[in-house]
């Protein structure tokens, strides 16, 4: 696949099979992550890559646990909305029983963490098509990432106290009868372009 297509092609996958992966193809794809720009080269972004079932299980229950503790208010941004509603109701699984998560977290105190774990999330989801998995971009660990109960489980897991996680990959092979994720482009309705020439 070239990498027009492998950027044109890509979707989120929000089905996997339960299967594990491999650690040499798990390492391509955090490395495509490593490579990513970052503002003045700093190379902040941590990585911290779940495979162990019973620590995304552990995260599971506790960020249903936290958003089912949440209220939906007006104007709520509509995902995360839905994340409440869902907890509230006991069959929240945010991270859509992935067999991978990787954390992106960065410095607090650091004026490009979005924009840096941004672009590292952007190349692993291309080489995940490229490889012919899945991955979706996961919000909900940034969303919780001032949680004190998060928190404690994200140092546990290696995180510095300077640290706060600002998104999340699920990583795996689609639950679809070939493995492969769904790779129909959606048609641009939005992100408009203009031209100063």
């Amino acid at each position: 696949m070239n990498i027009k297509n492998a950027i044109l092609t890509r979707r989120s996958t929000r089905k996997y099979k339960a299967i594990p992966l491999d650690k040499e193809t798990i390492n391509k794809v955090v490395e495509a992550g490593r490579y990513a720009p970052s503002g003045g080269n700093s190379q902040n972004t941590h990585f911290i890559v779940i495979t162990n079932k019973e620590i995304l299980v552990k995260l599971q229950e506790n960020v249903k646990k936290a958003f089912a503790s949440m209220e939906i208010t007006p104007g709520m941004y509509k995902s995360m909305a839905n994340s409440i509603r869902l907890s509230k109701s006991g069959t929240y699984i945010y991270d859509y029983n992935a067999p991978v998560l990787i954390i992106t977290a960065n410095k607090k105190e650091y004026g490009n963490n979005m924009a840096d774990i941004s672009c590292a999330l952007e190349n692993m989801m291309i080489m995940a098509n490229e490889l012919d998995l899945g991955s979706c971009w996961i919000n909900q660990l940034r969303w919780l990432n001032e949680n004190e109960t998060i928190l404690n489980i994200m140092y546990e897991l290696g995180m510095d106290p300077s640290e706060r996680v600002y998104g999340a990959l699920a990583l795996g092979i689609a639950d679809t009868e070939d493995g492969l994720p769904n790779r129909n482009p959606l048609p641009r309705t939005g992100n408009k372009v203009t031209y100063i020439d």
